[in-house]
């Protein structure tokens, strides 16, 4: 039974816990990088027309009263520890674990959604990066296999280029070696820049 009645909802009739609450109950089950990518997931904006609602599933804040609520909750520690690492601008869990990564290799922590052009929302942006480097990072999951996506992928990439950045992307081989090249190829782009 869940002691505030404010971390329930209803949804389509039946009686769930709210993301956040749910965020935390998960935070004593989950190793500490998939409760940020959980977090990162509730408080992402959603995009315009492409889903089903106009929020965030939760905010940072709200996930912070969660910690606040229940101070002695097995699994507190970590969620305290995960709430710092969440980010609003991470489009999948893989796009956390990069960024996870290159913190935890001593790199500096990189921006989200990184326009070549920063003031111009309809301009390309990557997953992650350092614009005053000018370093672009991207994940390509499995999505970016289709021929539509790969075409405006394309174009993405090519503005990148043609704007001098360094630009790299990573795919599923990658995440499966912990993002080691990654790390090691933004490492030595970051000496250059």
């Amino acid at each position: 039974m869940l002691a505030y009645q404010d971390e329930t909802m209803d949804w389509e009739g039946i009686r769930i816990s709210t993301p956040a609450r749910t965020w935390l109950d998960l935070c004593r089950l989950l190793p500490i990088e998939h409760a940020v990518a959980v977090g990162d997931q509730l408080v992402r904006l959603p995009h315009d027309g492409l889903e089903l609602r106009a929020k965030p599933w939760a905010t940072i804040q709200e996930l912070r009263e969660m910690l606040r609520r229940h101070p002695k909750m097995q699994g507190i520690v970590k969620a305290r520890a995960a709430v710092e690492l969440i980010r609003v601008g991470a489009d999948s869990a893989p796009e956390t674990f990069l960024r996870l990564a290159l913190v935890d290799a001593g790199l500096p922590e990189p921006e989200l959604q990184v326009r070549v052009v920063a003031d111009d929302p309809y301009s390309p942006a990557a997953d992650l990066g350092y614009r005053r480097r000018r370093i672009g990072i991207q994940y390509d999951g499995a999505h970016h296999l289709t021929r539509e996506q790969q075409s405006r992928d394309n174009r993405r990439d090519a503005c990148f280029h043609t704007a001098g950045w360094h630009y790299f992307k990573f795919n599923a081989d990658d995440l499966a070696n912990d993002f080691r090249r990654a790390a090691g190829l933004v490492r030595a782009a970051l000496r250059e820049s």
